[in-house]
């Protein structure tokens, strides 16, 4: 509640952010009356009776943008909360529901008594829907800008859909040079300006919506533009580039000091597979592969580097000071029967006692072991959810109709565990008794795919998949328009190497690959035009505990458990710092999910947000979970698409799933799709900060796996491209 008074008193106040004492502001933002929907000539809607629901036309955010048809918007509108279009320019609908065709120039002539009741019981009006905004950034690339989608008209949210530049992205300057405008922090710059266009015209009464209840989702690289949105609202430290672009609500005096009438945090997340941090992620992914002690890297060189930047992370892990209250993540994780410790999370090593996880064990893994579980237990106990699905019998025969109507919760458990189960997606893989156990984690089971969308494409269930983009190594994916989503860096493409028992094709030796990466972080760490840190600007945790950070009131994160595309450590430790911060924070590792997953088993992106605006804002309906309706009738499936886990996974007489640490490494190993850490560009893969140019791809930025290479120089230098 004390958070809620915050923002309001912040928004209805005109929030003022000063980024020095101020003298002589400016007179006037020339931003504003550009930005104003009212003074749009070009602005035009389009009324989807289908829908009940107008949507706005491709719309310019920023009032200098660089390239046009990436920096710009669209806005769909529940029908409910509209009278029609102004347009004469008098305040009066001339074109409504009724005799609307086509695309027509015009401003809304807002609804205020309208509204919709969500098919959750929630209640909205103009002043008071949500907005959802669905980010780009797959693949940290850029998203054209696309009408948006209608999808969420009869949730009675205000939905929209913004382009952004992205590593791809260049235009060709007055000498006829190709420039590349796609390195941090665009992609995260314009998702914020994007969020004060809407603003702006909700405060000027051009568009309905509460300018306080923006949420905002993505995922995969777009869930990590999500997160890093979440993490550095109002942070006065991207005012510079905002300002260049000539962004809603910021004007500056001569001396260079910032004034800030417009925020863009926002009030809720959804992160889905966010790739971030990556500042940290390729220890991340190197120690979640070296607790699998089974596991069989592809060179002596990546299994030495690994066990490197494993050592690095507990070190890092370990400087933090990190400590979580049990109440907050709900697990008594010093073992005395209560939630009520602040539990200091460290990692230690002891080879000899802790063999199967090459020693190292402490409470931040009891923590993300702790995770897992609840997870697990969370899917299992959602099973009377599912529908469509199709279960077996032991002998491998589809269940008859009367069986499935017969099973307990006890008996759906049972059988998901034993693989004996077709979700009706190819995607979740695996095979039906092919077992996961210690003796397989050497080999990813058969069936069980590299990543990929398991079942439901975007997280509201309301797209095909496919929709969030987030294939790590590009081809075909698409945005929820069906426009290709751009993949890649600039000129090669993904630098992964998944697999490949090369340790490096661009790097003849040792020393030049050394040389490659001292040269391109020096370049990093001078500072771009703005003398900022590229790599500080697209890391939430930099800016979690930030002075200068308007938070959100809640986040939640969902990343598939056996996806290979980030290291599950990554969203913990945001969970953590935003826990820490006293943001609502929640993370889950959907079981059995791959990269992006939907949600599923009774619960969607609406809901989510449905519950907590019943949590959080006085008045709301308390939203709960509509009741199962048990499966009765059996699908179609000829064959189980289940993985066999029950040789590690077991289940108490309460129906309680218990594992070991070991066994979650061999899940995470056998399910991933990414080697570690063996890229031609050792850094994380395609994902990067600084994409390149007509001569030059990605740029080496991590400082750890620098460190790894020189400290370590004895050990990995003669391993290095010898197999």
């Amino acid at each position: 509640m004390k958070r809620l008074k915050r923002w309001i008193s912040l928004l209805l106040a005109a929030m003022l952010i000063t980024c020095a004492a101020l003298a002589g502001a400016e007179n006037a933002d020339t931003a504003a009356d550009a930005l104003n929907l009212k003074n749009n000539p070009d602005q035009a809607w389009t009324y989807q009776a289908d829908a009940d629901a107008w949507v706005l036309s491709v719309t310019p955010y920023v009032a200098q943008p660089v390239l046009a048809e990436y920096q710009s918007l669209s806005v769909c509108v529940p029908g409910a909360y509209v009278l029609g279009l102004d347009t004469d320019g008098d305040g009066a609908a001339d074109v409504t529901a009724a005799n609307a065709s086509g695309e027509t120039k015009g401003s809304l002539v807002l609804n205020a008594e309208g509204t919709v009741t969500s098919p959750y019981g929630q209640v909205y009006t103009a002043a008071t829907a949500p907005v959802l905004f669905e980010t780009g950034g797959a693949g940290y690339s850029a998203q054209r800008s696309s009408a948006a989608s209608t999808n969420y008209a009869a949730n009675g949210f205000i939905y929209m859909t913004a382009g952004n530049r992205g590593k791809q992205s260049s235009y060709t300057d007055e000498n006829g040079q190709t420039v590349y405008t796609g390195d941090a922090p665009d992609m995260i710059v314009d998702g914020k300006a994007a969020i004060r266009f809407v603003r702006h015209n909700i405060a000027l009464g051009n568009l309905p919506g509460s300018a306080e209840l923006l949420v905002v989702t993505g995922g995969s690289g777009a869930g990590a533009h999500t997160m890093m949105i979440a993490s550095t609202g109002d942070n006065p430290v991207y005012f510079d580039y905002l300002y260049a672009l000539g962004a809603a609500g910021l004007t500056r005096d001569a001396s260079g000091a910032y004034t800030s009438t417009v925020s863009d945090a926002v009030w809720g997340a959804l992160g889905y597979s966010p790739i971030t941090s990556l500042a940290e992620a390729d220890m991340a992914m190197a120690f979640e592969y070296t607790l699998d002690a089974g596991y069989s890297f592809s060179t002596a060189f990546q299994k030495q580097l690994a066990a490197v930047l494993s050592e690095q992370y507990m070190e890092e892990i370990n400087s933090r000071n990190l400590s979580v209250e049990e109440a907050k993540v709900g697990f008594d994780l010093d073992g005395d029967g209560a939630l009520s410790s602040t539990v200091a999370l460290t990692i230690e090593r002891d080879e000899a006692a802790y063999h199967e996880t090459n020693g190292y064990h402490g409470t931040y893994l009891d923590l993300y072991l702790a995770e897992f579980t609840q997870s697990l237990q969370s899917y299992l106990d959602r099973l009377d959810y599912a529908e469509g699905w199709t279960w077996f019998n032991a002998d491998g025969t589809a269940m008859t109709d009367e069986q499935v109507a017969a099973m307990t919760a006890a008996d759906r458990a049972e059988a998901f565990l034993q693989g004996r189960v077709n979700t009706g997606s190819s995607s979740r893989g695996g095979r039906m008794g092919g077992g996961m156990g210690r003796g397989m984690r050497d080999q990813r089971p058969e069936g069980m795919p590299e990543g990929g969308f398991p079942g439901g494409g975007m997280p509201g269930g309301n797209f095909p998949a496919g929709d969030m983009g987030g294939a790590p190594q590009g081809g075909g994916v698409t945005d929820s328009a069906g426009n290709a989503v751009e993949v890649g860096t600039p000129n090669q493409g993904t630098t992964q190497a998944a697999g490949s028992a090369t340790d490096s094709s661009s790097y003849a030796t040792y020393d030049a690959m050394v040389a490659a990466y001292e040269a391109d972080i020096a370049e990093v760490l001078a500072g771009d035009e703005y003398g900022n840190n590229t790599v500080s600007l697209y890391d939430p945790l930099q800016w979690i505990a930030d002075e200068g950070t308007t938070l959100p009131t809640w986040v939640r994160m969902m990343n598939g458990a056996r996806e290979g595309d980030i290291a599950m450590f990554n969203s913990l430790n945001i969970e953590l710092a935003l826990l820490n911060a006293g943001v609502d924070a929640e993370v889950e590792w959907q079981w059995n999910g791959g990269h992006v997953p939907g949600e599923v088993l009774g619960d969607s992106l609406a809901l989510r947000i449905d519950s907590m605006v019943g949590k959080y804002v006085e008045g709301a309906v308390q939203v709960e979970k509509p009741a199962a309706t048990a499966q009765t009738a059996n699908g179609t499936a000829e064959s189980a698409n289940g993985t066999d886990v029950s040789s590690w996974v077991t289940l108490d007489e309460n129906g309680q799933a218990h594992f070991t640490l070991a066994d979650i490494a061999a899940y995470r190993t056998a399910g991933a799709s990414k080697a570690m850490p063996a890229f031609d560009v050792l850094d994380y893969g395609q994902e990067d900060y600084v994409f390149g140019s007509d001569t030059q791809d990605a740029r080496h930025w991590d400082t750890h796996v620098l460190q790894a290479l020189t400290e370590n120089r004895d050990t990995l230098e003669s391993l290095f491209n010898a197999e």
